[in-house]
Order: structure tokens, then C-alpha cells, then sequence
């Protein structure tokens, strides 16, 4: 039995996709040319060694992914004694991702014990000359064969709670430097934790300015909306234009930079086949909107929890085969033709793929769409890879692929190529949005995290009303036509009541502004149950951006104050 064969034995259906055809060629080549948007990352205890990468980074070439985060590269393990340098395992993971035919970063992060300057958990600020000189070290001895130096993990995550943007400008300012003097060719990657726009608008303006060549990020809060099928893919195709939106206003000359993405995943004890379907959908989105990469975490369980495309004794998951679905008919370098909309509220996003046209088709929560067709097609199951030819699609919250698709299907794609998706209507040029609870709620721009089919519903003196405990269901997201990034003065607007119980309830509204998540004014004390009562907030410098996945919260402080009814918010604009 051959190598390739008996692999795709160990890993069942997506190896023998790849490892049978042929179609799994290395990647190799020109640095300068960008990532596969297909890549793949992994925790601590899977990435330290050879032998960490032996346990699953197989199973990954098998499928054809071709692009990894990054060997370890802590400052510790490469320079555990001041001017004493160990590059033994550092090495034998480059050969190994080289042999195996992976393109790759390295994460520059860490502080030695040594260092005394810093304490420990901290951006190592007031020791630049080491930092400088571990930079200085690492680009050398990676020159021409990484390219890409990301700065640090997920700032301001595993930074001291003291430290602060500049804090983090210091040592971005000082890798790029160091670097640059290496070779100009090195690429500097400016990070943020989840969407944290405005920390990364902070650290630019702190100094960092012109001293980066990409963006990295980990939008996990914004991505839990779309595994939990709550209807935000509006909100997740909006990460890079907010980025964009940000970078023309404070540094307008690295507006266009890439944007990636080292970490995306979510865990599978919530459903292996929701993990699968949401990564189709992560992959779809996120070449739509022109992410360079998207590192899944992670290839494999490790210390982080079920997120792998192989669970802890490596066995593969539906995950897995449906990344190898995805790069078999989309290939390496899959080109964006456009999204459009199939019958009614279902999703389709079209792409020039490795044999054609590649149409990534879904519907909303809740009874499947069927959607006619002009013509036959053939509809690809992620998971399975199994084909069926028909003219007539089921859409629900699994995806599928489809090939051959008619061309008046790629045509209303392609005509919307360059707009926003919109997210149950248009509403850039509103004053206002709100969302209103009745039978059937009417969401108009303005939508909760709970989604729609999640709502718990009353009904007060013929009103229907919504219970302020539903989860997720006091986390309002604004449509990002309507306000994204701009800091436009609003106002937000609750009509509340108690519950019939008449529990002492209330809460307070907290809101992204320009300095992160703030709160407006003070708690909020909810009169009665006897009436209706409108409450009104007044802010001044909103942000939204959707860092947690949302913009705007009532916040109870718990369990115990959250005992009202909702019958309507809204947010209208005050003008500047």
C-alpha cells in the first residue's frame, strides 16, 4: 500500500479526496505571494516540537491545507540565557513545514525569565534592546523562508493590565524596525483580539503608524453568531470594511493592507455538524470579503478545548472533510464573483473555484427555503462530498455547495460584487432602526443576539412583549449600514416594564464607544408594571464595531434585576 493510500485510510473520505487524485500539491514558491486563504493553526501543546506536528499536521496535507501560523518562535525558547541562542527546534519545524510543503508565519511573542525588566504576563516595554535584538535574530535566521511576523497574540489579551496601546505601539514601532533592517521584504503584523477596532485605532495613533503591512485578527464573538445561527452574516462581512473604514481615517496610506485571520473556531461538544457547517460558512464569508487567510483553530484538541479538525486521538470530524470539500472544489485561490439571495432570506456566495463556478448556498434558522432553479445542478454535502443532481434546492443552516449553477444565478452575484450585504433591508440612508416585539417581531435594522427563533414571548394587556432574561436577548446589533465606525451622537430608546410580578428589576446601558465598551449614565431602575415606560440615553461618542459581536447591552448584573418585559428599542440618529 502506498504512503498517500494509507493515509487516506487513516483519514477516511477527505484524505481520499486528496491523497487518491493528486489534487493535494504543495504549495511552494514566491514569499511574496499572498497566503491560501486556507490555513490552519494549533494551541501550545501541538505546535512545540516536531513531533507536536507529526500527530496532526499530516492529516492537514492530506486535505491540501498549505498554510500554518507559525513554529514556535517564544524569545524564552530561543534565547533561554541572555546571548545564548538555541535554533535546534526552531529548525526542525521549519524543515518539516518545508518538507511538507506548508507556508508559514512566525508569531513574535514573550519575554524570557532573565528579563527583569518586565514583569512576567507583560509587554517586555522597558527592555526594547532585547526585544529589538530577539527580532534582529529571528529575522535573520528566517530570512527566506518566512516572510510574515505577527506581533504578539491577540493584544491586549496576555498583556499586563497596566500596559497599555502605546505600551503595545512600542513594540510593534521596534519590530518593525528590526526587521526592515534585515530585509524591507518582512511583513509586520499590527493584532487585535476579536474585533477590537478601536484598540487597534488606539495603538496607530499611540505611534505605530506606518509601521505595519497587515492586520491580524480573531473574531471569535463575532463568528459565534453565525455557528449559532443567529442571522448576523451581515455583521461577520463587515469585519474587513470596518478595518478599512478605520485604517482611511487614521493611517490612510495602509487602508488596503491584508487582513488575517490566526484564529477562528468554535467547539464541537456544541455539535460536531454545527462546528462543520459553521466553518463553511467562515471560509465562504471570509474570502468574500477579501480576507487574505483564515487560520482555523485548530488542527487538532489540544489544551483549548474541542475545536479540532481532529478530535484528541485523532480521529477526524465532520469539520475536517468539510474543509477538504471546500479546497478540493473551490482549489487554493478560489476568486470572489459576488453574493446574491435565493429565495427570499437563503445566502449564496459565488466563486471561481478549481473546475468553475462555486456557488456556497445556506438558508436562516428555522423551515428549510426551496428555491427553484433554471437548470440543473449539482449540490455538493460538505461533509459527505457526495453529489445529487436536481434543479430544486433545500436551504436550512447547513450549507452545500453548488456547481454548474445557471447564469442568471452568477449574474445577480456578480452584480452585487461590491455592495455590503445587507441584512433584512438597506438602511444606510435611515435616521433611525428599531426592532419591535409582537407576534411576529419586526426586526427593522436593529436585531438582537438571541436571534428571532429564540425569542420568549408575553402578552401584557394585549401587547406582546419579550422577557428581559432571554439569553442573548438584551444584546442589540445595529445594522452596519446604518452605523458602523462612525460616531455619529444617537439616541437609544427602551420601552419597558416589569414583569407581572412586579420584581424589582432594572439595568444599566452599556455601549461600544470610542474608549471600548462604556457605560451611559447609571443604573436604571425600572418604575412598574403598571405602564409602559420609555427610557432614553443620549450618547455622544459612539463606536460600533461589533468587538464582542454586538454594539449595545442592558445590562442586569446577573440574574436577579433582569425581571422586565421589552416592547421596543431603537436608536436614531442626533446628527453631528
Amino acid at each position: 500500500m502506498t504512503k498517500s493510500r494509507r493515509q487516506a485510510a487513516k483519514w477516511g473520505i477527505a484524505a481520499a479526496v486528496f491523497a487518491l487524485s493528486g489534487v493535494a500539491a504543495a504549495e511552494t514558491g514566491d514569499l511574496d505571494r499572498p497566503f491560501s486563504p486556507f490555513g490552519i493553526g494549533n494551541c501550545h501543546v501541538n505546535g512545540r516540537s516536531v513531533a507536536d506536528f507529526e500527530r496532526w499536521m499530516p492529516a492537514m496535507q492530506a486535505i491540501g491545507i498549505t498554510v500554518q501560523r507559525t513554529p514556535h518562535c517564544h524569545w524564552g525558547a530561543l534565547e533561554p540565557k541572555p546571548g545564548e541562542w538555541n535554533w535546534a527546534n526552531l529548525d526542525a519545524q521549519m524543515d518539516y513545514l518545508d518538507q511538507h510543503g506548508f507556508r508559514y508565519g512566525c508569531l513574535l511573542i514573550g519575554s524570557p525569565r532573565w528579563n527583569t525588566a518586565d514583569p512576567p504576563g507583560h509587554l517586555p516595554v522597558n527592555n526594547l534592546d532585547g526585544w529589538s535584538n530577539y527580532v534582529t535574530q529571528l529575522a535573520t535566521h528566517v530570512r527566506g523562508r518566512a516572510n510574515r511576523l505577527e506581533v504578539w497574540n491577540e493584544p491586549p489579551n496576555f498583556t499586563g493590565k497596566d500596559q497599555t496601546p502605546e505600551d503595545y505601539a512600542k513594540i510593534v514601532v521596534a519590530s518593525y524596525d528590526a526587521a526592515k533592517a534585515v530585509d524591507p521584504n518582512f511583513q509586520i503584523g499590527l493584532a487585535a483580539k476579536s474585533v477590537h477596532v478601536n484598540y487597534l485605532e488606539k495603538v496607530i495613533r499611540a505611534g505605530a503608524k506606518d509601521h505595519f503591512d497587515y492586520i491580524v485578527l480573531h473574531p471569535y464573538e463575532v463568528f459565534d453568531g453565525i455557528a449559532d445561527n443567529a442571522g448576523s452574516e451581515a455583521v461577520f462581512m463587515n469585519i474587513v470594511p470596518v478595518v478599512r473604514k478605520m485604517l482611511a481615517e487614521v493611517n490612510p496610506e495602509k487602508q488596503n493592507v491584508p487582513v488575517i485571520i490566526t484564529e477562528l473556531g468554535t467547539d464541537a461538544d456544541r455539535g460536531a455538524e454545527r462546528q462543520a457547517h459553521a466553518l463553511v460558512k467562515a471560509y465562504a464569508m471570509a474570502i468574500a470579503q477579501g480576507v487574505e487567510c483564515l487560520q482555523w483553530f485548530e488542527g487538532r484538541d489540544g489544551d483549548s478545548g474541542p475545536k479540532g479538525l481532529l478530535d484528541r486521538q485523532g480521529a477526524p470530524r465532520p469539520s475536517y472533510h468539510a474543509m477538504a470539500t471546500m479546497i478540493k472544489h473551490l482549489g487554493a485561490y478560489p476568486e470572489y464573483i459576488g453574493w446574491t439571495r435565493l429565495g427570499g432570506d437563503s445566502l449564496a456566495f459565488a466563486f471561481e473555484g478549481a473546475s468553475g463556478p462555486v456557488v456556497v448556498a445556506w438558508g436562516p434558522a428555522g423551515e428549510a427555503a426551496e428555491v427553484a432553479l433554471a437548470s440543473d445542478v449539482r449540490v455538493i454535502d460538505p461533509i459527505s462530498s457526495e453529489a445529487t443532481l436536481t434543479r430544486e434546492l433545500s436551504l436550512g443552516v447547513a450549507p452545500v455547495l453548488v456547481l454548474d449553477a445557471p447564469a442568471s444565478t452568477l449574474d445577480a452575484a456578480r452584480a452585487n460584487a461590491g455592495r455590503p450585504l445587507v441584512w433584512g433591508g438597506d438602511y444606510s440612508d435611515a435616521e433611525e432602526v428599531s426592532i419591535t416585539y409582537g407576534n411576529l417581531t419586526a426586526e427593522r435594522g436593529l436585531h438582537t443576539r438571541s436571534g428571532s427563533q429564540n425569542d420568549r414571548m408575553v402578552n401584557v394587556d394585549g401587547v406582546s412583549a419579550r422577557t428581559g432574561d432571554t439569553p442573548g436577548g438584551n444584546a442589540f446589533i445595529v445594522d452596519p449600514g446604518f452605523l458602523s465606525y462612525d460616531r455619529t451622537p444617537i439616541e437609544i430608546t427602551v420601552e419597558v416594564r416589569r414583569n407581572r410580578a412586579n420584581d424589582n428589576s432594572g439595568f444599566k446601558l452599556v455601549y461600544e464607544s470610542t474608549d471600548g465598551f462604556k457605560t451611559a449614565g447609571t443604573w436604571y431602575t425600572v418604575p412598574d408594571n403598571k405602564q409602559w415606560h420609555t427610557a432614553r440615553w443620549r450618547i455622544d461618542d459612539p463606536q460600533f464595531v461589533n468587538y464582542w459581536g454586538y454594539n449595545f447591552r442592558l445590562e442586569s448584573d446577573g440574574n436577579v434585576h433582569n425581571k422586565y418585559l421589552l416592547r421596543r428599542v431603537s436608536v436614531r440618529k442626533l446628527g453631528e
